[in-house]
């Protein structure tokens, strides 16, 4: 069987298509055929070894950490053969070997059904990057938007900001800003009712909330840059405002106006998967699927590569850092 690793840290000229043995499910897994494998800058961090030991498994790797896939053994999990499944586990491409590969077992609470009519890109571009994923966590579960409510999720491009400016309204938000750079990349940008895009060369964030919302600011804040963006993030919100960290996109250090914090009774909070269980994963990633069946959410594709384009895809991620996701096709 075929799959992707890489043996050492470094740049993409480290992954290595290589001859692995086929999985052997122990019955309580399930083994499918990866259809696609998404990728992430994730996969990027964890090859040129910034993950502290602890979050990752020793070397070699395979890197990867969404997929769909279908069914060939099910196991006694009660999937019937053939299903296409979603991968809504946590750990692979990090402790766990990824889904850059031909095959996976995995164990039968980390796969979800795909509803019939929803096709192989758009139910790999929901869990891509797990930015729907994370959206619907931190507005549900850590922010605990209000319909009428204003987020602000910085970084249109990213995984994170993108799905929220379709989740958020599904929840009943009444408007989403986010950020760019360029009138170019503004331009690319599908539209979305609701939606207001900052162009940082034109104005900062601080500068562009206040003209969007008029002074009053915004009330949840998706960070998933970091870096000097957070303590204009957290200047940027309304009294009793809340900041969920969810990235470092820009960089780990931030300088905050404590009275930012103090005055507006704000709160500023942490999102990691570890913090829920694997069966509020798996219903999350259900509901997803079934505003996906409805069209309610629209992913959108940028490219898909075979396993042998595996650097070229990695690298189409961080340096051209498209709007849509991008797969590898492990079948091509």
């Amino acid at each position: 069987m075929r799959a992707v690793r890489f043996h050492r840290f470094g740049g993409v000229e480290n992954l290595r298509i290589e001859q692995v043995p086929r999985p052997e499910p122990d019955g309580t897994e399930v083994l499918i055929q990866i259809i696609r494998a998404g990728v992430s800058p994730l996969d990027d961090k964890v090859r040129s070894g910034v993950l502290p030991p602890r979050m990752r498994k020793p070397l070699p790797l395979v890197p990867g950490a969404s997929a769909v896939g279908r069914v060939i053994d099910p196991g006694t999990s009660g999937h019937a053969p053939g299903t296409r499944v979603l991968l809504c586990g946590w750990g692979y491409g990090t402790k766990l070997d990824g889904m850059w590969r031909e095959e996976a077992a995995v164990p039968a609470d980390h796969l979800v059904p795909v509803p019939e009519h929803v096709g192989d890109d758009d139910a790999a571009a929901l869990a891509a990057g797990a930015g729907y994923l994370t959206a619907w966590l931190a507005l549900t579960r850590v922010a605990r938007v209000r319909p009428g409510q204003v987020v602000l999720a910085p970084g249109v491009y990213g995984a994170v900001a993108s799905a929220a400016a379709q989740v958020a309204p599904v929840l009943g938000a009444s408007r989403v800003i986010s950020t760019s750079r360029g009138a170019d990349r503004l331009a690319a940008i599908p539209r979305t009712d609701g939606l207001a895009v900052i162009d940082l060369e034109a104005e900062t964030l601080t500068d562009g909330v206040a003209r969007l919302t008029d002074g009053s600011g915004v009330d949840v804040v998706l960070d998933g840059l970091g870096g000097e963006l957070t303590g204009q993030a957290l200047s940027a919100l309304r009294q009793g405002g809340v900041v969920v960290s969810i990235g470092y996109t820009v960089g780990t250090k931030a300088a905050i106006n404590v009275t930012d914090l103090i005055w507006k009774t704000a709160r500023l909070e942490g999102f990691l998967f570890t913090a829920f269980t694997q069966r509020e994963l798996a219903d999350a990633y259900g509901t997803l699927l079934g505003h996906l069946a409805e069209g309610v959410l629209r992913p959108v594709t940028d490219r898909v590569y075979p396993l042998e384009q595996a650097a070229e895809a990695q690298r189409r991620v961080v340096e051209d850092r498209p709007i849509g996701r991008v797969f590898l096709d492990p079948r091509a």
